[in-house]
């Protein structure tokens, strides 16, 4: 990125040139990021039900403790298996 111009009091018109077009770039850049901010928020509503990041958070703690509980069912099956017939 440019170099930051101040303004101090004698800008030249070339300087309030180039500080507009600084100006106008960073509003574009909110804009985008501010877009881009609602079709990842609008995917998170239609793919998981959640309405906020911390919503998401939740959810995924939720099915990471799922995930442990089906991982360790799983885990406790084989061995039953295992053991039933005698399969190491």
């Amino acid at each position: 990125m440019k170099e930051k111009i101040k303004y101090n009091g004698n800008m030249k018109e070339k300087e309030l040139l180039e500080l507009k077009q600084e100006i106008d770039l960073a509003i574009q850049t909110v804009s985008t990021l501010k877009g881009q901010k609602k079709v990842l928020l609008d995917q998170l509503k239609e793919l998981w039900n959640c309405e906020t990041l911390e919503d998401a958070k939740i959810k995924l703690e939720q099915t990471e403790k799922e995930l442990e509980t089906v991982n360790k069912k799983i885990k406790k099956g084989l061995k039953e298996v295992e053991s039933k017939y005698n399969v190491e």
